[in-house]
């Protein structure tokens, strides 16, 4: 058995077993609670005649059911992480039988003018984000898709090292997803960093002071009042004039409290992602940098994370009756609230941006640890400054059954050009994907489908999927003519890794071939390298004239009138086309 499913398979015997014992437990606890609550009904009931043995009964049992509410909460939440973490390993478990199609495909970030993600389906259904995403927040989602499509290349084995402690630290990884995902927040996280960073306070500082002196008064009056030292009727007009202050600035705080009250799962949320970062020892670099960045003078972000959801809870109570009639006009308890809330965001609001990034980077960077978890067998890239872009032994793409899948061996020298030819279904597109999603994955510091693989990092670039635009008014051609002018301005500026399936599709052949071929001789002269894919033989030509470009093919043969292919890329050109033969074949023609 794979050691990684394994490890799920035991793991989720564990939790289906912890979840059945924490049931029980709830169980045990409703019923002791709801005993509780009798128990205490029928003791003041029958001592109601001694009133300080029914206070103490009375005050007993309280203390006795709120112990059995907070067990129960606490119960309850256990039994939320043990249920996610449970789904957490089933999930692991169907992938790595390559049934993965339920998750999310990431269709909000195809991109048709992207440089290559649109090319080597890097989203959408079947794509490698579908099959690697693990993240449970929105700003996650939106990090690891970065991460894929960033074409970044320096830094590579600080990444590496990263993800190769990441992923040995499977059950936090899972602790952490686990706790996301028990939240369901509904607003954007980047709405709120927004309001925050743009608030304004709009309170007057003196209130800070106010609401203590007017409690402290308030609570004079009570002593007061109950002493019979003065009237009752000092406390009522002291509450109306509570209400009058409160509402001098309810429309300030009414606004405020719209605002936050939208906040508050969402750093419910991050204080407990953040205080699981803190807790963990983390020794690679890009690690330990994310983690000290989570500390402001020497306090917690989770801590301080905890405390805005703590007064956004209480500014909460406002809709309770009780608290927005006597709280307001005994206490100023809006006015209380909204000062802390001002008070947060005026000392915090210059690093939430960072804390909320760093848990982006968290969570992004679980699922890409998770690839590396579950493909044991894969090998980081070698970086290296030699002549070589990329020497690879037994290269194949993550995506295809392994068992059916064959790897090519693959070395191609910087500024060298390959032009592949190969019939119909033999395997070219593939290779290309293959090689496309090999760097892409080598630049996020991940280990590639190889047995051996050493790497020159270089941005990417493709052309391999052009389609008209009826929006824009625009032709096949003259879209794909849009696009090898985007490689060609881009090349000017940087070197890359260029991968064409099929110059010109749009024109006629003789046309066709012209182009194509001062196209190759233009991208020849620069200082990239690539792999270009055709049916038009006549552009292996090129490779007599130039040192610097090779011919490979793929083909496929007729064996007693069936169609062969061995998915294997060979020196020279392709002899063997089999158009005409599946024409005949399916009885086209």
């Amino acid at each position: 058995m794979h050691p990684s499913k394994a490890f799920y398979s035991e793991e989720l015997k564990k939790r289906i077993a912890e979840l059945n014992e924490l049931k029980k437990k709830l169980t045990t606890n409703s019923i002791l609670r709801f005993a509780s609550f009798i128990t205490t009904a029928l003791g003041i009931y029958f001592t109601f005649q001694n009133i300080w043995m029914a206070a103490a009964i009375f005050i007993i049992g309280i203390a006795v059911f709120i112990f059995f509410v907070v067990k129960h909460t606490n119960l309850q939440f256990k039994s939320n992480l043990t249920s996610e973490k449970i789904k957490i390993n089933e999930i692991e478990i169907a992938a790595l039988d390559r049934k993965f199609h339920q998750l999310d495909e990431g269709n909000e970030f195809k991109d048709g003018t992207h440089f290559f993600s649109n090319d080597i389906d890097l989203f959408g259904y079947g794509s490698f984000f579908q099959y690697i995403n693990r993240t449970t927040t929105k700003d996650g989602k939106q990090k690891l898709a970065d991460n894929l499509t960033s074409n970044v290349i320096s830094e590579i084995e600080k990444k590496q090292k990263g993800l190769k402690e990441l992923s040995t630290k499977v059950l936090w990884r899972q602790h952490f997803a686990a706790i996301s995902s028990i939240f369901t927040n509904k607003v954007d996280s980047k709405s709120i960093l927004k309001w925050i960073l743009s608030y304004e306070v709009k309170l007057p500082s003196f209130l800070k002071i106010l609401t203590k002196v007017f409690s402290l008064i308030t609570i004079t009056l009570f002593v007061l009042t109950i002493l019979n030292i003065t009237s009752f009727t000092f406390l009522t007009v002291w509450f109306f004039v509570g209400m009058g202050i409160t509402g001098r600035y309810l429309k300030d705080i009414q606004n405020l409290y719209t605002k936050a009250g939208k906040a508050k799962e969402i750093f419910k949320q991050y204080s407990e992602l953040l205080m699981n970062i803190e807790e963990v020892d983390f020794k690679s670099e890009i690690l330990t940098e994310k983690q000290k960045n989570i500390t402001f003078n020497n306090q917690k972000a989770s801590s301080i994370f905890k405390q805005f959801s703590k007064i956004l809870d209480a500014f909460d109570q406002r809709n309770n009756i009780i608290f927005a009639v006597f709280g307001n006009g005994l206490f100023l308890w809006d006015i209380q609230n909204a000062t802390k809330t001002e008070n947060w965001i005026h000392l915090y609001k210059n690093t939430v941006k960072e804390w909320f990034e760093t848990v982006s980077f968290f969570d992004a960077h679980n699922s890409l640890a998770n690839f590396v978890y579950n493909h044991p067998t894969y090998v980081f890239p070698e970086l290296t400054p030699s002549e070589n872009i990329i020497l690879a032994e037994n290269l194949g793409h993550p995506l295809l059954d392994p068992t059916k899948r064959v790897d090519n061996d693959f070395n191609i020298l910087n500024e060298e050009f390959f032009i592949v030819t190969g019939a119909n279904m033999a395997g070219k597109s593939t290779f290309l994907r293959t090689v496309s999603l090999s760097i892409v994955m080598a630049n996020c510091g991940l280990p590639v489908c190889a047995s051996s693989f050493t790497y020159q990092p270089i941005k990417l670039i493709t052309s391999m999927r052009t389609s008209d635009s009826l929006n824009d008014d625009e032709s096949y051609f003259y879209s794909e003519l849009k696009r090898l002018k985007f490689i060609v301005d881009a090349t000017q500026k940087e070197n890359y890794f260029i991968i064409l399936d099929e110059i010109l599709k749009g024109t006629n052949s003789k046309d066709k071939a012209i182009g194509s071929k001062r196209f190759v001789e233009k991208l020849n002269k620069s200082k990239s390298t690539g792999i270009i894919a055709t049916h038009d033989v006549s552009l292996c030509d090129l490779a007599d004239e130039y040192s610097t470009i090779k011919n490979y093919y793929f083909d496929a043969e007729i064996v007693d009138n069936e169609l062969y292919f061995d998915y294997s890329m060979k020196d020279g050109v392709c002899k063997n086309m089999n158009a005409s033969f599946l024409l005949q074949r399916m009885e086209i023609v």
